[in-house]
C-alpha cells in the first residue's frame, strides 16, 4: 500500500490525469445508465396502450412518420430509432416511416400521402414548416387538415415543443415524453400563418415570420464557430462594422383581429330518425326558406409606412390561451434607433427567444396583412427558421388549423392559467 502511495505520489500529473479522467467515465457511463432507464420506462408505459383490445372488425390505426434524418447534425436517425421508434412500435399503431433525402422532399411526398390516422413529424422547426405546407397545398386540405399531428422534437430548433410539452434538460426524457403524448391523445389547436407571394405557391408557418438585421446576423453565427460562446457576439458585432445604421424599410397594411367563432364539437350529434328526416326534407321542398341577403362589411385596412431594423410577424401558439375570444397575430416593428452595443445585446437574446419584442417597439395585432418591400430589396426572411427570399408578401392567418399531440399536463396548464 506504501508503494501505491509512494508511485502516485511521486507520478501526481499522470494520477491527476487518471482520476479526472475515471470520474469522467464514471459520469458518462451513469448518465448511459439513466437513459436506459427513461427508455425502459416509457416502453413499459406504451406496452400499456398496445394490450388494449380492440374489436375484430376495428382496422389498426396507421401512422405516418415523416423523419429529416438531417436534423440535429445528422443525428436525427439515430435518436429516432433508440427513443422513439420502439415506443411507437410498442404501441400498437400502424407505423409507416418516410426518410426524407433532400430539402423540399418532404411537401412533394404530402402530394401522394394516402389516407392515414396520425401525421407524425421528427425533426426540427424546417421539417413541421415543409410537412404542414406540404399538407396545406393539398386539393383536399380541407379534410387533410384535421388529422392529428403529432412532433417529436429532434432538430436543433424545435419552437412547437415550449408549447406542447413541458421543459427537460434531459433529450431522452424529452423525446420519449413528446412520442407518449401522442399516445395519450390529447391535442390542442395552433394558428397557421399562410404566407403568399405574388407568383409562388403559398407557404405555412406555425411559428412567424422574421425579416430585417437581427435575423440576417444570427444566420451568419455559426462562421464563427471557432470563437465558441463569443460566436454569437462576433456575428453581430461584424455586421455592424460592415454596414451601418441598418434599416429596411416597407409599406404595411392591416386588417385587426377577428372575433373568434365557437369551436366546433369534435363529435357529431346522431343521426335523427327516418321519420324526422323526411318530415323536414318535405317541410323544405314545399315551404323553402326565404334567403335574405347577407350584408358584407368591408375590410377596414390601415396603412403604415415603416423603417424598422427588424419587423416579425408571429402566430400566439408560443402564449396559447384557450380561452381567447379574437383571433389575431403579433406583428412587432422594432425602432431603427438603436446603438451598435444595444444591437450586439439584443442580437444575442434573440438568438435564445426570437419572439422577444424589445422596449420602444410598435407592437400591432392584426388578422391579415400585405408586405410592400422597395424595388431592389435584397435579403431574406426567416419563416419558421427557414430561408426564403424576400418579395411582397401578404400573410394570413388561419385560426386554429391544425391539431397537435401534447402533454397532458400542459394542456391542464393552459386552462388553469385562463381560469385565473
Amino acid at each position: 500500500m506504501a508503494k501505491v502511495v509512494a508511485a502516485l505520489r511521486n507520478h501526481w500529473k499522470k494520477s491527476t490525469f487518471g482520476a479526472c479522467l475515471l470520474g469522467w467515465g464514471g459520469h458518462w457511463l451513469y448518465g448511459r445508465h439513466c437513459d436506459n432507464l427513461l427508455r425502459r420506462a416509457a416502453c413499459q408505459e406504451a406496452q400499456a396502450f398496445g394490450n388494449e383490445l380492440i374489436p375484430p372488425t376495428m382496422p389498426l390505426k396507421k401512422a405516418t412518420v415523416f423523419l429529416n434524418p438531417a436534423a440535429c447534425k445528422g443525428k436525427a436517425r439515430n435518436l429516432f430509432e433508440k427513443n422513439a421508434a420502439p415506443i411507437l412500435h410498442l404501441s400498437g399503431l400502424d407505423v409507416t416511416v418516410v426518410k426524407t433525402d433532400y430539402e423540399g422532399q418532404a411537401k412533394k411526398l404530402l402530394e401522394l400521402m394516402e389516407n392515414t390516422d396520425l401525421i407524425i413529424i421528427a425533426g426540427g422547426d424546417g421539417t413541421v414548416q415543409e410537412v404542414i405546407t406540404g399538407l396545406l397545398r393539398r386539393a383536399d386540405e380541407a379534410a387533410f387538415s384535421k388529422i392529428p399531428i403529432g412532433f417529436i422534437p429532434l432538430g436543433k430548433t424545435c419552437t412547437l415543443s415550449h408549447t406542447l410539452y413541458p421543459e427537460s434538460t434531459n433529450q431522452v426524457q424529452h423525446i420519449t415524453n413528446a412520442t407518449l403524448a401522442i399516445l395519450k391523445g390529447e391535442t390542442v389547436s395552433l394558428d397557421v400563418l399562410q404566407i403568399k407571394g405574388e407568383k409562388e405557391q403559398p407557404v405555412f408557418a406555425v411559428s412567424s415570420l422574421r425579416w430585417g438585421s437581427y435575423r440576417d446576423a444570427g444566420v451568419k453565427a455559426s462562421k464563427y464557430w471557432y470563437l465558441g460562446p463569443l460566436k454569437t457576439k462576433a456575428a453581430h458585432f461584424f455586421s455592424t462594422v460592415k454596414e451601418w445604421p441598418q434599416k429596411h424599410q416597407a409599406a404595411l397594411m392591416y386588417v385587426g383581429p377577428t372575433e373568434r367563432p365557437p369551436e366546433e364539437p369534435e363529435e357529431k350529434p346522431p343521426r335523427p330518425p327516418l321519420y324526422v328526416r323526411l318530415y323536414r326534407r318535405l317541410r323544405s321542398y314545399w315551404s323553402p326558406p326565404k334567403e335574405s341577403p347577407q350584408e358584407v362589411t368591408p375590410e377596414d385596412w390601415e396603412e403604415l409606412k415603416l423603417s424598422t431594423i427588424e419587423l416579425s410577424i408571429a402566430t400566439r401558439n408560443r402564449q396559447l390561451d384557450l380561452t381567447r375570444t379574437e383571433d389575431f397575430m403579433d406583428i412587432c416593428i422594432e425602432a431603427e434607433t438603436v446603438s451598435k452595443g444595444e444591437f450586439v445585446h439584443r442580437g444575442s437574446q434573440k438568438m435564445r427567444d426570437p419572439h422577444t419584442c424589445p422596449e420602444g417597439s410598435q407592437c400591432i395585432q392584426a388578422s391579415r396583412c400585405i408586405l410592400q418591400l422597395p424595388e431592389g430589396t435584397e435579403g431574406s426572411f426567416g419563416i419558421d427558421n427557414e430561408e426564403y427570399e424576400a418579395m411582397p408578401v401578404e400573410v394570413k392567418l388561419l385560426p386554429r388549423k391544425l391539431r397537435f399531440f401534447c402533454d397532458p399536463r400542459m394542456r391542464e396548464q393552459m386552462l388553469h392559467a385562463a381560469v385565473q
